[in-house]
């Protein structure tokens, strides 16, 4: 066979490849920002002690068994942010945006909005020091840019949406 017809059925298969995916990523992304909107939807605000914060496994997290029975197989093993605090006379394990994990102070008193367990948001309440975030690798670079694009794309579809109803 002539080279320069498999270079241009291996040109037209990862350009397949690459449109599938682009395809793809952009029904994922839209998931995404509704489950988001969700989140917020449901949202409280609650005052808690924040008693310690650590990165855990799924498993060991000591979270409601519901919440071990939903999550897929593939990732109960893997390490989430967990904050244990004090809500009213309960000390709760609650599970923290990632976002935000690094602007929880340990030991002090917090406002934090709440959905369900899970934390997403939190306002330093008695204007306790804020522990510095650690230095910040490539992955992590990557994530809070593809996050930023995502809350951009949520403000622009909730835009056209009001505009749409005008």
């Amino acid at each position: 066979m002539n080279p320069w017809i498999v270079l241009a059925i291996c040109l037209v298969v990862a350009i397949g490849v690459m449109v599938g995916l682009y395809f793809y990523g952009r029904k994922l992304q839209k998931k995404q920002v509704d489950q988001r909107e969700q989140l917020n939807a449901a949202a409280q605000n609650m005052n808690m002690l924040i008693i310690d914060k650590k990165r855990m496994k799924l498993k060991e997290a000591n979270l409601p068994k519901i919440v071990l029975e939903q999550t897929p197989k593939y990732l109960r093993g893997s390490k989430i942010p967990v904050v244990k605090a004090k809500i009213g006379p309960k000390i709760m394990t609650l599970i923290c945006d990632e976002e935000i994990y690094d602007q929880i102070p340990v030991k002090t008193e917090v406002k934090a909005q709440v959905s369900g367990l899970y934390i997403i948001g939190v306002k330093n309440f008695r204007n306790a020091p804020i522990p510095e975030a650690p230095k910040k690798g490539f992955m992590a670079k990557m994530r809070s840019k593809a996050n930023k694009m995502n809350a951009e794309l949520a403000d622009e579809k909730a835009s056209s949406k009001n505009s749409k109803k005008k």
